[in-house]
């Protein structure tokens, strides 16, 4: 599609009533292109642009993608995998990857960080938590030996479900079947510099639980919050309540320096009829409230100091992402480039004739819901967590606030 064909409108943000120019919030975003009907990477860069969104996390190296970016500033973090760990274990192909997915692109292109798999802890695959480290390991060392390692750091991406406890946050612990494998990654994170990344969705304890867990309180609505009772912080938000368990957690392992990222949030704007709080409204609320946080340079209680670097999911609604409707429906816009709701960012409007054959890179959007990638369906993630985590942050946060009412 030419770039002429988009229509340009006013790129501003409007939150709670207050106009800001779209620069000012430093958003990260997620981009992923399991779809048939996405515009091309060249019609995205001015969109992304609309949106102030300086930071783009890709679940691959799409060259498309890279290649439009080149010269905009925009920091990339690039994904590998998780089919491609055992393969990094060899040298040559560590090398060969890295050369052809990230120092080709540079430094036209800002990429910052190389994720080497997503979730792989808790897909309960020995074969994937044995291929974790090494990869990492050799895709860091290839790094060193092209001198791009102080540019370009290496970690993985967790989900929440690496907790065994998480509430009170000051509580949060890792599973303890975990501990072994997370140790040894974490020691490659202090002795590389790279951050400790972890996807977090407050929605998933809403929909597991809607009548105990206070709607406003994962929608960063005003409440009256929670109090942890062994630090007397308040908590006026899951989100926050979530990012601090895992601060705890580190801690408890020795690790109290390790920057934390949070490398996919997100609401759905539609689910099925057992989605429950999955409604434009409160995908709506989720994300503007969410920006609205992100611009007041706001860190959580424990961490007050601290940026907030939160990568919200995601840039498009995915067509063909298997799971429940709600996997189809994170998108901030459509595949035209209009909104999925009003977040006060106009937007841009594309040609109905946008066809883009789907994810792009390194994995084929014809891959089964059990792909290792972890990106199909985060729903699956849920399913691997079961009872841990998530309820039981969230039943006890209402006991909490039952006990302040």
């Amino acid at each position: 599609m030419e770039l002429s064909k988009f229509c340009y409108s006013s790129l501003v943000f409007l939150i709670s009533g207050i106009v800001l120019p779209a620069v000012v919030v430093a958003v990260g975003i997620n981009y992923g292109q399991i779809a048939n009907n996405l515009p091309s990477p060249d019609d995205v860069v001015p969109l992304v642009r609309s949106i102030g969104a300086s930071r783009v996390k890709l679940y691959d190296a799409d060259p498309k993608v890279l290649r439009a970016f080149a010269n905009t500033g925009v920091e990339f973090i690039v994904g590998l995998g998780n089919e491609y760990l055992s393969k990094m274990r060899d040298p040559d192909k560590a090398l060969a990857w890295v050369k052809a997915n990230v120092q080709a692109h540079l430094p036209d292109t800002n990429i910052t960080c190389i994720t080497v798999g997503n979730e792989i802890l808790t897909f309960n695959d020995t074969s994937l938590n044995d291929n974790l480290l090494p990869a990492m390991q050799g895709v860091h060392a290839v790094l060193v030996n092209l001198g791009l390692d102080k540019q370009v750091s290496v970690t993985t991406a967790h989900s929440l479900a690496i907790l065994e406890t998480s509430y009170p946050p000051s509580a949060g612990a890792f599973r303890q079947d975990l501990i072994e494998c997370i140790t040894p990654i974490l020691n490659f994170n202090v002795k590389t510099g790279s951050s400790f990344l972890i996807n977090a969705y407050p929605f998933f304890a809403y929909k597991a639980n809607p009548k105990q867990v206070p709607i406003d309180f994962v929608l960063f609505q005003p409440n009256q919050g929670i109090v942890d009772p062994d630090t007397n912080l308040h908590y006026d938000n899951m989100l926050f309540a979530q990012i601090d368990a895992v601060y705890s957690a580190l801690a408890s392992l020795g690790f109290k320096k390790i920057p934390v990222q949070i490398s996919e949030t997100g609401w759905p704007s539609k689910g099925d009829e057992d989605e429950t709080g999955a409604t434009i409204e409160n995908a709506k609320k989720y994300n503007g409230n969410l920006i609205k946080l992100m611009s007041q340079k706001r860190g959580t209680p424990m961490r007050p100091n601290s940026d907030l670097n939160i990568y919200v999911f995601a840039l498009f609604n995915e067509n063909m992402k298997p799971g429940p409707t709600s996997e189809r429906n994170y998108g901030l816009f459509k595949p035209d480039g209009t909104p999925a709701y009003p977040l006060g960012f106009s937007g841009i409007e594309v040609s109905s004739n946008t066809t883009t054959p789907g994810y792009g890179g390194n994995v084929s959007v014809t891959q089964p819901a059990t792909s290792s990638t972890g990106y199909l369906s985060i729903s699956s993630a849920t399913e691997r967590l079961g009872s841990r985590g998530i309820l039981s942050c969230v039943c006890l946060s209402w006991i909490a606030l039952a006990l302040r009412s």
